[in-house]
């Protein structure tokens, strides 16, 4: 059935907490944050290898950043990279997706994936993407992947579920697929929560029965539209006009005018926190979502010092740090404690890690005081 799984990377995101090396021209999604000699785009795509075939991948992103994503990926045909004309977060970015797919295959399974996550383990990834696609193709649920949580992060969503198994008696199965066994370990969704504080963090943790919300989700084609029609009937009528548009020489211009008809909405707010056929998959796989330079820090390969270094460096009496700079400029650190020491294309940012939250600031600020060149 690997014929008819889909993959949908959603690519278009500017991502200015990772500031100065994520910018407008160039977002981190075509960076290599690791230090693995591929961009985070690219490592996305490989991890699905085995899982769907390469004619199934699409990425959806900025139309600005189509070019750079064919220069990343140029054995993706272009038609298989869909350009926004505009950011309207992820519901419209699925709709278009979803829409597209369906019109060329009707038992189509999407696996829709953002481009900035990181997995150290990743066989146990795609077994449990596997677990999740099965479901999901005998099933007419909406499944997301929940991280089990190794600490109270206050950076991330939760996902509260129902410890026991909750067979779907009220979900129908899919046509063809009466038989189907539902995965044992998919577990019912109770509830959704967006970033808590640190205290609601912990009680959270402790309680064993929420997860880290990865934004990784699985469902059929059909299955996702008809959420649409039930939660987003607005979305859902401007792709149904378009219908016949799409993957035609007429689609270009149909996004153009669907995505000005189209509200500024999040998937977990549109549909996920409002359908009552979500389940989450429990996982583990040494996931990470590489938004901050806390994350990088985390994931990174960490020296005597705890210090995550990818540069030409030297550094004294420097501990707990991120140091991230050009390999042509030699960087010298001394004394620094729990510090972000990043160059990129003529900025240096200096920030204590603690306080990386305000690099959204900082932006703001360049961008009002010294032009949009830096940001």
């Amino acid at each position: 059935m690997e014929q008819h799984t889909y993959l949908v990377v959603m690519a278009g995101g500017i991502g200015s907490r990772f500031w100065p090396f994520s910018r407008t021209h160039h977002p981190k999604q075509f960076h290599d944050v690791l230090g693995l000699g591929r961009s985070m785009l690219q490592l996305t795509v490989d991890r699905f290898r085995g899982i769907c075939p390469p004619e199934n991948v699409f990425v959806v992103t900025n139309r600005d950043y189509t070019e750079l994503v064919h220069q990343h990926l140029p054995e993706l045909p272009i038609d298989q990279i869909l350009g926004e004309p505009i950011g309207r977060n992820t519901a419209p970015c699925i709709a278009y997706a979803s829409y597209r797919i369906a019109q060329r295959d009707p038992e189509a399974v999407i696996v829709v994936t953002p481009a900035d996550h990181a997995v150290m383990h990743e066989e146990n990834f795609r077994d449990a993407i596997r677990t999740a696609v099965d479901g999901a193709r005998t099933h007419n649920v909406l499944i997301t992947l929940g991280i089990q949580p190794s600490r109270p992060d206050t950076g991330y969503g939760y996902i509260q579920f129902i410890d026991e198994v909750v067979q779907p008696q009220h979900v129908q199965t899919a046509p063809g697929h009466e038989d189907g066994v539902f995965p044992q370990t998919l577990r019912k969704v109770k509830t959704f929560t967006e970033k808590p504080n640190l205290e609601l963090a912990k009680m959270f943790v402790s309680s064993g029965d929420f997860l880290w919300n990865s934004g990784l989700f699985v469902w059929r084609a059909d299955a996702i539209i008809h959420a649409f029609h039930q939660y987003l009937s607005d979305i859902a009528e401007v792709f149904d006009e378009g219908w016949n548009e799409l993957g035609t020489s007429q689609e270009e211009d149909f996004i153009s005018r669907a995505y000005t008809r189209c509200r500024n909405i999040s998937i977990d707010y549109g549909v996920m926190e409002k359908a009552d056929n979500v389940y989450v998959l429990p996982a583990d796989f040494g996931w990470s979502d590489l938004g901050t330079w806390d994350s990088l820090h985390r994931m990174g390969q960490h020296d005597a010092d705890e210090n995550v270094v990818d540069g030409n460096a030297l550094l004294y009496d420097t501990s707990e740090c991120v140091i991230k700079t050009p390999p042509e400029r030699l960087v010298v650190v001394q004394g620094l404690e729990g510090y972000i020491v990043a160059e990129y294309d003529n900025v240096l940012l200096i920030c204590k890690r603690t306080e990386e939250q305000r690099v959204k600031e900082f932006v703001a600020d360049v961008k009002s005081k010294k032009g949009v060149g830096y940001n």
